[in-house]
């Protein structure tokens, strides 16, 4: 008899789905497959611009990958509600829908843009702070290491585009 639980206890161990949950300090805990615990854990978008719901990594502490996950529809809905609100956290890039004037047409500028977050300034201090990521996606960097996002330059406003254009 003993023998048939401890083997019933084998299987269910190796059954379990993995899963997360947030410890009484707020952390972010993953039990894997094995049933092993890994507490503080962060998750990391593998494209956060061009596929931000496709691969999507859990890393512990010291930066070690535990498990992927292909895409978000693939994680159960109370873990995704967990990771979504941990990568909300980490990312912080603000997306750029107008830009109202920028200080100079040369480099050190101030931009004055209006973004997702509300409007705020920016300080360019060269064309190479602004990337073409894919397609009209553009990362522009900041002077305090502030990275904003325009989705897609081409759907901007007139003004914008034409102010936008001076520095590509």
């Amino acid at each position: 008899m003993p023998r048939n639980w401890l083997r019933a206890a084998r299987l269910e161990r190796h059954l379990k789905k993995p899963s997360l949950f947030r410890d009484s300090l707020g952390r972010l805990v993953f039990i894997d497959d094995a049933g092993t615990e890994h507490v503080d854990v962060h998750a990391v978008r593998a494209f956060p611009i061009t596929a931000p719901s496709a691969g999507i990594s859990l890393m512990d502490s010291a930066g070690k990958e535990l498990f992927w996950f292909a895409s978000l529809a693939a994680i159960p809905e109370e873990d995704r509600v967990l990771l979504m609100e941990g990568l909300a956290a980490r990312e912080f890039m603000p997306v750029i829908e107008q830009i109202s004037s920028v200080s100079s047409y040369a480099t050190p500028s101030i931009w004055l843009v209006q973004t997702d977050r509300g409007e705020t300034r920016l300080r360019l201090n060269g064309e190479e702070n602004i990337r073409r990521v894919a397609g009209n996606t553009l990362l522009i960097s900041d002077a305090n290491g502030v990275q904003y996002l325009v989705r897609d330059s081409s759907q901007l406003d007139k003004q914008s585009r034409k102010l936008l254009d001076r520095f590509l």
